[in-house]
């Protein structure tokens, strides 16, 4: 029955192909690859939902040292059920991060494997709603780009458009999870796709606002991460949300970096798959029997920090006593958030699948609550915990994924309002400026960064990393001996179009270079000509290209230079040339294919 029901949907797409113009068929598949995350979105957000409420059921009738066991083992079985699924049915590996979807448009020509449209939300839903310390945003982007790639694929799209595909399915995918359309188009172009157009905004805009709405009809928004508690905004706090940027900034960095340690300290483990699920999540439940609120993806605890009694996040914890005590909840927020990096580090680097979208969120919010609740405390000041629980989630957001407009966006959307405005630009900007400073890409880039593919917010660099250097080489330049006299020079140019010539030995070692401006003084004077010798006006300082050289070094040797030509070496042997107008023709053709319009 289902079977019938797709050839007969299928049928109709491609029927209104044949009938709708390109542009009208990009708006239809939009709305279809919306509708597709959505629908993801829904399937994990439910599963792990039910499993959060059903372990917190378990836990309050079943203690064990006051905290559930079955809190304690879920992660645990998670984890190793994602291993098996993996080893059993995914070929042994899967793409972790979002980072894959930027190599897969930069150099897999937008093509995402069809795998992705499901091991994404079978691994990430075992793995993080049975408790692991990830999030499911991630997952959630890889499975839309997946629908939007593999549907072009189906309707054979062309690049462009199975990229804006891709575009629309990771926008889709954000705002079912948030509710939140604006965030979901940002995030899209802000982080994911290298260059869009103005025109290219219709699409993904019709995709987040098709997925936001099919959420918003069938998702319980009791699941949906929001605020109510939001308090009036009062300037004169800016100085303390200034404080704040530049703390969820130096956060951001922490937990970028030991998020990486941990996860590098596993991928160093030479033992099986199975023996590392249980050894990491092992150290995992034990985190989560100290501290229940690394549990999942920790969307409740965020919702709990922000409403009149944050102290329920004590309740059935080995500090349940000190439930009423205001600095033992504050140690209790300081040593989680601190902990996060190390908690999501394990859970995917034993083996489990998720992201870092929901732990950015859970870890700002701690620290925004932190900060506000100590100076509160000290008797300093008095701040509106809840805004800056609130806010304090951009500052992280945007100093992890150096997406602030996102992070800013993204808050004013799911508390309700635009009331937090200032504030978010304020936190938002300042953590972005100083993650910025000290970590050159963003943490989902840097695995990329480590593969010398590495993806920023420089358009130039961005098109210059998917060019291939030795695809403009030119390997039939006439070479000429260091001994020759300049006659043979003369009869070279006069018999080609070359205007350089490499100077090599019998080795066919590069000794020097000679370009036609070099001999034009001398070139009409015979005597000159016939006894002078190449060597005594060949150019010996040069710099040298090597075909392992990436295209941005290879710019770069251009212009610190500024020369036409540079010499190539291969294995120490003179290979050819590079001309730069050949190498900005390869840019200037690269940008035109990438840029969605």
């Amino acid at each position: 029955m289902i079977t019938k029901i797709i050839n007969k949907l299928e049928y109709l797409v491609v029927w209104a192909q044949d009938k709708l113009t390109n542009k009208q068929f990009i708006f239809l598949s939009s709305v279809l690859v919306g509708i597709s995350s959505a629908f993801a979105v829904i399937v994990l957000k439910t599963f792990a939902h039910w499993v959060f409420r059903f372990a917190t059921y378990v836990n309050f009738h079943v203690n064990f040292f006051k905290v559930g066991l079955l809190k304690i083992m879920l992660p645990v079985i998670g984890i190793m059920l994602t291993v098996f699924v993996v080893k059993r049915f995914l070929g042994g590996t899967i793409e972790k991060g979002t980072s894959q979807i930027l190599y897969a448009v930069a150099k897999k020509a937008s093509i995402i494997p069809r795998k992705q449209m499901y091991a994404q939300i079978a691994t990430s839903s075992l793995t993080v709603g049975l408790g692991g310390s990830a999030g499911l945003e991630s997952p959630i982007v890889i499975t839309g780009a997946a629908f939007g790639s593999n549907y072009a694929q189906k309707y054979s799209l062309n690049y462009k458009d199975r990229t804006l595909l891709i575009g629309c399915g990771v926008a889709a995918g954000i705002a079912a999870a948030f509710n939140a359309p604006i965030a979901g188009v940002l995030f899209a172009i802000e982080v994911l796709l290298v260059d869009v157009s103005i025109s290219a905004f219709t699409p993904i805009m019709i995709a987040a606002a098709t997925g936001a709405l099919v959420s918003a009809m069938v998702l319980d928004e009791t699941i949906l991460l929001n605020f109510t508690g939001r308090q009036t905004f009062n300037y004169h706090n800016i100085p303390y949300y200034i404080l704040l940027g530049i703390l969820t900034g130096f956060v951001a960095i922490f937990y970028a970096r030991n998020f990486q340690k941990t996860e590098h300290f596993f991928s160093r483990i030479k033992i099986s798959p199975y023996k590392k699920a249980f050894f990491g999540a092992s150290i995992l439940a034990l985190l989560i029997f100290i501290f229940p609120t690394l549990f999942g993806e920790g969307y409740e605890s965020i919702k709990t920090l922000s409403e009149s009694d944050p102290g329920q996040l004590l309740e059935n914890t080995l500090f349940s006593d000190f439930r009423n005590n205001n600095w033992a909840l504050l140690a209790f927020v300081g040593c989680s958030f601190m902990l996060k990096a190390f908690a999501t580090g394990i859970t995917l680097g034993s083996g489990g699948n998720g992201g870092n979208f929901a732990p950015s969120l859970f870890l700002g919010s701690y620290v925004g609550f932190f900060f506000s609740k100590f100076l509160n405390l000290t008797g300093l000041t008095k701040l509106p915990v809840s805004n800056f629980t609130m806010v304090g989630m951009a500052g992280i957001l945007s100093g992890l994924f150096h997406a602030p407009m996102t992070a800013i966006f993204l808050i004013a959307e799911i508390t309700g309002g635009y009331g937090l405005m200032i504030p978010l630009m304020i936190v938002s900007s300042i953590s972005f400026a100083i993650s910025k400073s000290f970590e050159k890409h963003s943490l989902d880039v840097k695995s990329l960064a480590r593969k010398g593919h590495a993806f920023t917010s420089n358009k130039d660099t961005n098109v210059l990393s998917t060019l291939d250097t030795n695809t403009i080489i030119q390997t039939d330049y006439l070479t000429i001996s260091a001994d020759e006299n300049l006659e043979k020079l003369v009869d070279l140019i006069s018999h080609s179009n070359q205007v350089i010539f490499a100077v090599v030995n019998k080795e066919k070692q590069l000794l020097g270079i000679v370009h036609f401006n070099d001999i034009r003084e001398i070139i009409f004077n015979p005597y000159r000509v016939k006894y002078t010798l190449v060597k005594e006006i060949m150019k010996t300082s040069i710099d040298i290209i090597y075909p392992t050289d990436s295209m941005e070094i290879v710019m770069d040797k251009f212009e610190k230079t500024r020369v036409s030509f540079l010499p190539v070496l291969k294995n120490g042997i003179y290979y050819g040339f590079i001309s730069k107008s050949i190498a900005l023709e390869a840019y200037r053709t690269k940008l035109r294919s990438m840029t969605i319009e």
